[in-house]
């Protein structure tokens, strides 16, 4: 088995690409040990010293270090932990969590499903190449409101990304849209 890895605009951040399939269409992000207890995956390799958070996406997972743990020592064991947990066959998750709750008012539905196609066709894919993922959380009075997972939770630029990006293309899309903010979760 042959696992690459990339960087991520993140330096805490490595993006490791087994070259198989990791959650098909969901993900899953898991901020400390205790929450990746329904992931084998994000178990094992949380198991590792200096390991603070676990990504699961599609076809790749990010791992992020904290900051007095070194690369060159950590990713070597992370590449170990992600070729046995996928040799034993195991699943990398058991059993979904459901979505957190949406904040949408019925009538704002046909400006949330605009805001959405444009998030799965245009922003989804570009942050999930840097080994992230940006979660709907809701929309309200103009405010569109995201989540930030995997290379992307506390990644310095992220808030660059969110307001500069995000927020000028959904301004230009849906007018109705005023601003962008960022949800914990």
């Amino acid at each position: 088995m042959f696992i690459e890895t990339e960087g991520t605009p993140n330096p805490a951040t490595l993006k490791f690409l087994p070259g198989r399939d990791v959650l098909g269409s969901a993900t899953a992000d898991f901020a400390s040990r205790e929450a990746a207890i329904r992931s084998p995956l994000a178990g094992g390799i949380f198991a590792l010293p200096g390991v603070t958070r676990v990504f699961l996406g599609g076809d790749f997972i990010t791992v992020t270090k904290a900051d007095a743990a070194s690369w060159q020592a950590l990713k070597p064991q992370i590449l170990g932990a992600i070729m046995d947990h996928f040799l034993a066959g195991r699943p990398a998750v058991e059993g979904l969590a459901a979505d957190a709750e949406e904040d949408v008012s019925p009538e704002d539905a046909e400006i949330v499903a605009q805001i959405k196609e444009l998030l799965d066709t245009r922003v989804r894919p570009a942050v999930a190449g840097d080994g992230g993922d940006i979660v709907f959380r809701g929309y309200r009075d103009g405010i569109v409101r995201l989540h930030m997972q995997g290379a992307c939770s506390g990644c310095p630029s992220s808030s660059a990304t969110l307001k500069h990006g995000i927020e000028n293309m959904l301004r230009h899309y849906v007018p109705e849209v005023l601003r962008v903010e960022q949800v914990a979760a």
